[in-house]
């Protein structure tokens, strides 16, 4: 069974710094690839950044030159740092595969940033 369980989200001033990690299990993790999304209160889920199989990277507009998404094939984990935080990226992040069909989703892990 797919399992995705993020991780690494907080409380951050603006223009701080948080990194996530998604660890992946039930799926042939090197062989897909891979996404960050993000739900922000009273919002429609947003694709954030995705990583194919051979590392090339593509972000949102509204996060690019801020947030870098990378992965360890070897530790089945996905990775997303966030830099320069705004209160706009305030939102609960997923990881999943970049277009449908998606893969269960997990819990995701709540990113807000406050001052």
């Amino acid at each position: 069974q797919v399992n995705f369980v993020e991780s690494g989200g907080g409380l951050v001033q603006p223009g701080g710094s948080l990194g996530l990690s998604c660890a992946a299990s039930g799926i042939t993790f090197s062989g897909r690839s891979m996404a960050w999304y993000r739900r922000a209160p009273g919002k429609s889920r947003e694709l954030v950044a995705r990583i194919t199989t051979g590392g090339s990277t593509n972000c949102a507009d509204s996060v690019k030159g801020r947030f870098t998404i990378s992965r360890d094939d070897a530790k089945n984990t996905l990775y997303l740092q966030m830099n320069s935080l705004k209160l706009e990226d305030t939102a609960i992040y997923y990881c999943n595969t970049p277009s449908p069909p998606w893969l269960l989703w997990g819990q995701g892990t709540q990113v807000t940033v406050s001052s």
